[in-house]
């Protein structure tokens, strides 16, 4: 299991993933689900992975691939995210369809879907939902985030907490604090985590965290909200019986 976080904010696009995976619950490992691509001064791409890691990474492997050929439509020269999009998820459904026989056979399946966010040059940031079919959906107005995997013990206190308003110090925290819950109710999902904020319209990334066990802010906000928890549950209105 995993856990995937993609926000857009009026300010700017926060990303962030766990590492954790497994198979069975003596067969624990750490693998990056947070993958970059960059131009400074021309685009950032973000893409969150969740599901069959084989599977994700051979499309990751597929679109970087494909950067380094010039002639190639790839993440370097799409003219727009939605662009960017469908280059995704042409490059899911070729690793689906390269596998799909192999992978029927052993009563499994390509099961892997994606976040995708980021800014090119002239366009707006944009942010979407990519699944295992290979279709996908574009936040909005009223859906201002997406998430992957284990996303139940964490969309209460974003769905509380973040509108499209939110400033990015709130909202980063408020991400933050969804992992600890997370973490605290579900032990397929665990550190590192992985954290990008993006600043609108700067097209550069110059704000990135991995937060491993231990990590002296994360311990010391997840103290702090615990705290903060319990202070205000004292001051709830009792129940008159």
């Amino acid at each position: 299991m995993t856990y995937c976080v993609g926000v857009m904010l009026e300010s700017g696009l926060i990303f962030a993933s766990d590492s954790r995976t497994h198979a069975g619950v003596d067969n624990f490992a750490s693998f990056c689900k947070l993958s970059l691509f960059e131009r400074a001064g021309d685009r950032v791409i973000v893409l969150l992975s969740s599901g069959n890691l084989a599977g994700t990474q051979a499309v990751i492997s597929t679109l970087r691939q494909n950067e380094a050929r010039p002639d190639c439509p790839s993440l370097a020269n799409a003219e727009s995210m939605f662009d960017v999009a469908q280059l995704v998820s042409d490059a899911m459904r070729q690793v689906d369809e390269r596998n799909s026989m192999s992978l029927t056979k052993n009563e499994t399946g390509f099961y892997s879907s994606f976040i995708l966010g980021g800014q090119i040059k002239g366009e707006a940031p944009r942010l979407f939902r990519l699944y295992a079919e290979g279709n996908f959906i574009e936040a909005g107005e009223l859906t201002p985030y997406f998430q992957t995997g284990e996303t139940k013990y964490g969309k209460p206190i974003i769905d509380w907490a973040i509108t499209r308003a939110t400033n990015l110090n709130d909202a980063t925290k408020c991400i933050l604090v969804s992992f600890d819950s997370t973490m605290r109710s579900n032990l397929s999902v665990g550190m590192p985590i992985d954290l990008i904020c993006y600043k609108l319209d700067s097209l550069a990334v110059t704000m990135r965290r991995r937060f491993d066990p231990g990590d002296p802010y994360f311990t010391t906000l997840s103290a702090e909200w615990n705290t903060g928890i319990r202070e205000v549950l004292s001051r709830l209105t009792n129940l008159e019986w």
